[in-house]
């Protein structure tokens, strides 16, 4: 019996303006072919929803930064997958409508951030993934998040 690949969505988050913080939200919605709406990242090209898994954060947090949800400009954050490490071209189901492909995992150019009084190497850079909307539906706190395989 295959075992299914799930995490849970912790955060949903908004920014209505580029290079500044996300702002948590409880629910949102996510649009096909745009990403979350009202996130100044959405658009049409293949960027358009960010994801980052808790166990990327507690990456930071171990090196004393304190790192609250949105802070580097994610929309989703994860738990209980380890996102790097799926590859390109796989698809996320979130709740029962929302289906994402994984276009691109990490940045080619690294990026710094002020948190707390300190300049911080984003862990995005590395290990946050960015995906294209298939499919849209509303996102909320506590929504599964399954790998699907073919």
């Amino acid at each position: 019996m295959e075992r299914k690949l799930k995490g849970k969505i912790l955060a949903v988050c908004c920014g209505k303006i580029k290079k500044e913080k996300k702002i948590p939200i409880k629910e949102g919605l996510i649009i096909k072919d745009w990403g979350l709406e009202g996130d100044a990242h959405a658009g049409k090209y293949y960027k358009q929803i960010s994801l980052l898994g808790l166990d990327s954060m507690n990456k930071m947090r171990d090196q004393g930064v304190k790192i609250n949800f949105g802070e580097l400009y994610e929309n989703l954050d994860v738990e209980g997958l380890i996102l790097y490490q799926l590859a390109l071209g796989t698809k996320l189901k979130i709740g029962e409508n929302i289906l994402l492909e994984i276009t691109q995992i990490g940045k080619k150019d690294s990026y710094f951030l002020e948190i707390d009084g300190k300049r911080v190497s984003s862990i995005m850079t590395k290990e946050g993934i960015f995906t294209r909307v298939l499919k849209g539906g509303k996102v909320k706190i506590g929504d599964e998040i399954e790998v699907l395989t073919e």
